[in-house]
């Protein structure tokens, strides 16, 4: 094992004086540095003014702060390199200071230096060692917030240590918090919390979006890039990495001996064990270059079913929505595009769906005219011939097999009967039932199956409960749903007997507005459903008003059993964000286990919810675990 000496730039490293010559590296690049998103986040002050940015970026990833050197002013406080590249003085207590280390051993550069590459300004330079920079974009940070607070991410074994002190506590010495490392789709991330030099007001981040000190931000972990200076055998990373460490005690007089400052504890004890952690060297040998991970620039993440749509809309290829009855197929196609022009294919005739001829008596001759869905496509795509327009052709598999022809010669050739082209903005799309989910389909023809990407839909409990919360169904038919853990939201259809599925119990909510009486659902979700729907209903529970207003005893709490219990939390899941922190505490008093299940049900999945439950169990609230 080898030691990895981090360090500081001198003055005369940096500009140039009577005892040390500039690095001809800082020459050809410049004395100033991009600085991170991480920076930001613990501390840094960074120059909104992008025409400051270092010269090869221009956008708000090559935004600077002030960086420390490891030389003082003469008169007990250090130089900096101001957003200008200037040299400036700062107060040793100051935490807004950007650590841009250096790295000093003979061994290390004789082995990483034959990987280098060109940049900028014929400079060189080289990977090595990874360390948490950029925020991920806003579709990632849903994501990931999401299955961080599912419990999905796995973590890597390794984490990273900054200081905890707020960024304007100037009087005490550092204290860490230290932030596990977390893998996703084969990148790895970490989440920190802000604590900024903006105190309450908002900042910008590299991915465009604004935060506020107390927000959690997903930081991706990335291989460090430094910068190579031959003659002195020196690595000086290309960025500001990190901030929110004060350089020395406010009472102390700064001499330049950098091995006696907390700066340098901080180097050695943290940032090189956490900047080197992945990095693995022989010294026998140099390193073989690493294989290209991704030689296609693939992006690995999960999509969902509404993106794999998309993706087949965009392509121009025809896709297949296939599930039961009232999964939200012909919701899911108007989602997309709300104009779309829809053929119901069961009802469709062969001159509806191919137009027909009819004899002109006076010149003796047949004329085609088109049917009449497509003169309506034609002209939405021609009104407005910037937008992809979708035909739909609905209950494709409950047409006749005549009528699935003629559809099949539209996909294939993107053409009706023969004669008239689809406009090019049009795209297909197509949905039906499966055979073993409607009395009245029939089997798809194998050349048709064959011409459709396939798409299987099916509504999940999570997702209905999501919806249900956004389209203002009955909070008892919400509750009675999220209290049977949806195996209730579908029952079979017999031809015979109302069944319960995701469209009759919008029917149902609004019939329970309107009458106020359980018992009328049995004309949609059957008897049987209904008995044990109202049997919920009738429940002994605290409400969310019995807690708000502490209208309860622990007698009448110790008197509810498990389903009971259940029932409260599903009620108070409809807490607003004013209320939250009270009634979760509730919830977790109950049990560890209705807590866990409160928090799943008032998140719903969406980040700023997952983010407001995260932050409260990194705070060790209720249930929580402190980080």
């Amino acid at each position: 094992m080898f030691e990895q000496q981090l360090t500081l730039m001198s003055e005369g490293q940096i500009w140039g004086n009577d005892q040390e010559a500039q690095l001809e590296v800082i020459k050809k690049y410049g004395s100033k540095a991009a600085i991170t998103d991480l920076a930001i986040l613990t501390g840094a002050y960074v120059c909104e003014d992008t025409t400051r940015n270092i010269k090869e970026d221009n956008s708000l990833s090559g935004r600077v702060g002030w960086q420390w050197t490891r030389s003082d002013d003469r008169y007990g406080d250090v130089l900096d390199v101001s957003c200008t590249g200037d040299k400036n003085i700062k107060f040793i207590c100051y935490r807004a200071g950007v650590i841009r280390p250096v790295l000093q051993s003979s061994n290390i550069f004789s082995l990483i230096v034959p990987n280098r590459v060109r940049g900028y300004n014929e400079t060189e330079e080289v990977e090595y060692g990874e360390y948490p920079q950029n925020a991920v974009e806003k579709n990632m940070q849903q994501q990931l917030g999401s299955e961080y607070i599912s419990g999905n991410l796995c973590k890597t074994g390794r984490n990273y240590t900054f200081d905890s002190r707020k960024y304007d506590d100037y009087s005490n010495g550092f204290l860490g918090i230290t932030y596990d490392e977390y893998e996703y789709a084969g990148k790895k991330y970490i989440r920190v919390q802000a604590n900024s030099c903006y105190g309450g007001n908002e900042f910008q981040l590299s991915n465009e979006e604004k935060y506020k000190n107390g927000d959690y931000v997903w930081i991706e972990v990335q291989p460090v890039k430094w910068l190579i200076d031959d003659r002195t055998g020196l690595l000086i990373s290309k960025k500001g990495l990190l901030s929110g460490i004060r350089f020395l005690e406010r009472e102390s007089k700064y001499n330049g001996d950098f091995d006696t400052t907390e700066m340098k504890m901080y180097l050695d004890e943290h940032m090189s064990k956490d900047l080197f952690q992945t990095a693995s060297l022989n010294l026998s040998q140099k390193p073989k270059p690493q294989k290209i991970k991704n030689p296609y620039g693939f992006d690995f993440g999960q999509v969902s079913e509404e993106e794999i749509i998309k993706g087949a809309i965009e392509s121009n290829v025809p896709v297949f929505l296939h599930g039961p009855s009232s999964e939200g197929k012909s919701a899911r196609v108007k989602q997309i595009d709300p104009t779309c022009e829809i053929v119901y294919l069961r009802n469709a005739t062969p001159e509806s769906l191919n137009g027909k001829s009819v004899y002109n008596a006076e010149t003796g001759e047949m004329i085609d005219i088109e049917p009449t869905w497509l003169k309506k496509l034609r002209t939405k795509c021609e009104t407005e011939p910037d937008r992809l327009h979708i035909l739909f052709f609905d209950e494709i598999t409950n047409a006749l097999p005549s009528i699935q022809g003629s559809a099949f010669n539209i996909v294939l050739d993107k053409e009706v009967n023969g004669t008239w082209k689809l406009p090019e903005n049009a795209r297909i799309v197509a949905a039906g039932n499966e055979m073993k989910d409607s009395l009245a389909a029939n089997k798809l023809a194998e050349p048709l199956f064959n011409r459709f990407a396939h798409v299987y839909i099916k509504t999940t409990t999570e997702s209905w409960l999501k919806w249900a919360s956004e389209n203002n169904i009955h909070p008892a038919i919400y509750c009675y749903i999220a209290y049977k853990n949806g195996t209730t939201l579908r029952s079979k259809y017999d031809g015979e007997k109302p069944n319960a599925d995701p469209r009759k119990w919008e029917m149902a909510s609004k019939m329970l507005y309107a009458t106020k009486n359980p018992e009328m659902l049995r004309a949609l979700v059957g008897e049987e459903i209904t008995k044990e729907f109202v049997a919920f209903c009738k429940q002994q529970v605290i409400t969310l008003e019995d807690v708000i207003n502490r209208n309860y005893t622990k007698e009448s709490l110790e008197q509810l059993n498990v389903a009971e219990k259940s029932a409260t939390i599903i009620g108070l899941s409809a807490v607003g964000i004013e209320h939250l922190e009270e009634v979760r505490d509730f919830a977790y008093f109950l049990g560890k286990e209705f807590g866990a299940t409160f928090d799943t049900l008032w998140a719903h999945g969406e980040e700023e919810r997952l983010e407001m439950i995260a932050e409260l169990k990194l705070q060790n609230k209720q249930g929580g675990v402190k980080k």
